[in-house]
């Protein structure tokens, strides 16, 4: 990879340490907030608790690797022996991104066979989604990138479809004191997740390069805004909707 510039290492390092004080902080209110909602939303909002968790622990080593990967000495930034782990990020996604599916299942109390059917279609898709990705961020060259790239659109688009089409009957038959706060709640994980993808595919803009460190400033900047979204954001947006739904009895 091109070497970054200070500037660029030091903007990336604020927004893993960003990263770090919300999750951190969205933890502690979600586990405190679990007094708030009834018994049957417990899970949700600690599952919520739990995926900002692992968040949390992850970019506490993202950005422990960041450092350790570069330091800035009197000749500007420098590499070290020590490469950067960018696959703390992809095992955070294969075990947050399934549970974020399951949270807002689990939040809209559907039956039993229903709740637990869903959550193993989404929650699979999501795993492979995951695992299709990550051999395409690892490759050196755009080809390889597009074709895993390619690959994991197929279970992302699945999951996408399915948030619209197959949880709509289940979102009409909620309460409608809450109706509107769970189609938002979907809303917001659609948007948020179209933005990885997004973020995934800059190395195909023209003009782009694999190696190029803006390239890389601006993806490691883009999953760290779309993991704050999907994760914490989310995360206090399931507690809210698990509040109303205790407030009304839903």
């Amino acid at each position: 990879m091109e070497m970054l510039n200070v500037g660029q290492f030091e903007l990336v390092s604020n927004a893993f340490s960003f990263a770090i004080a919300v999750m951190g902080a969205a933890t502690i209110f979600l586990f405190l907030g679990r007094s708030q909602v009834a018994p049957q939303y417990k899970t949700a909002v600690t599952i919520s608790g739990i995926v900002t968790l692992i968040a949390f622990y992850h970019y506490w080593r993202i950005f422990d690797s960041w450092h350790e990967a570069f330091t800035v000495g009197k000749a500007g930034l420098e590499a070290t022996t020590t490469k950067f782990n960018d696959a703390y990020r992809y095992v955070d996604w294969l075990l947050t991104v399934p549970l974020l599916l399951i949270e807002l299942i689990l939040v809209m109390r559907l039956s039993r066979e229903e709740t637990i059917s869903k959550a193993q279609k989404l929650a699979g898709a999501a795993a492979l989604m995951i695992l299709l990705g990550y051999p395409g961020e690892i490759a050196t060259d755009v080809g390889t990138k597009f074709q895993w790239w390619f690959f994991s659109m197929i279970p992302f688009l699945y999951i996408v479809m399915s948030l619209f089409s197959g949880l709509s009957k289940a979102i009409n038959a909620q309460p409608e004191s809450v109706r509107e706060l769970i189609v938002t709640a979907r809303n917001l994980t659609v948007l948020s997740w179209c933005f990885y993808p997004v973020v995934y595919a800059l190395y195909f803009f023209p003009g782009a390069d694999v190696g190029s460190a803006k390239v890389a400033t601006y993806v490691q900047i883009g999953y760290t805004i779309s993991d704050i979204v999907a994760k914490a954001v989310f995360g206090v947006f399931i507690y809210v909707v698990a509040v109303r739904k205790s407030e009304t009895n839903a």
